[in-house]
């Protein structure tokens, strides 16, 4: 704060899921965004039912950070989950983590068979995402349980094991299932 003249944001995943976004900063700024950002130019306003749900947002997040620090054990509990199972993952620290399996089809196999295990996880292939980087997108939240965690790991680790994915290289999945 207070280094940046700035900042965007989508009141997408974080904020409840909705629509929309903002831009943040002084008023010159802002209005020259309002009539020169392309965006800004198609856009529709905003459901006054999404704005009171982000300010709810905004209010209970600026009251602890409890809901952070459980999101920063989940994800970090999540990835390390992953990552001893033998999947390949996205680095970084943030809770979308994407599990890579390079191939289109693939992605879409596992995806149908984690749904079958109770599992919710969307596989992204080209053009969302480049040739040759096809994923399981997960996406972790603070209202995840570590028991929830762990009920995903193990559908994680009997679907890996399905198509033998586990502790194998991105040149070997690319060798079995091709890109």
């Amino acid at each position: 704060m207070g280094k940046m003249d700035i900042i965007t944001t989508t009141f997408g995943k974080g904020l409840g899921g909705a629509s929309g976004g903002c831009v943040s900063g002084r008023k010159e700024l802002v209005e020259m965004c309002r009539q020169k950002a392309r965006p800004y130019l198609f856009s529709n306003t905003i459901a006054p039912p999404v704005v009171a749900g982000v300010i709810k947002v905004l209010e209970i997040l600026s009251a602890t950070t409890e809901r952070r620090d459980k999101l920063e054990k989940n994800t970090e509990f999540w990835r390390k989950g992953l990552t001893e199972a033998g999947l390949i993952i996205k680095d970084g620290d943030t809770p979308i983590v994407p599990v890579m399996l390079f191939n289109a089809k693939l992605s879409q196999d596992v995806s149908k068979d984690l749904y079958n295990e109770g599992i919710y996880a969307i596989g992204f292939f080209f053009p969302v995402v480049p040739q040759g980087a096809a994923r399981i997108r997960t996406q972790i939240s603070a209202g995840h349980e570590i028991h929830h965690l762990e009920k995903a790991l193990d559908a994680f680790r009997k679907v890996g094991k399905k198509y033998n994915i586990l502790g194998k290289t991105k040149a070997e999945i690319i060798e079995m299932y091709g890109m």
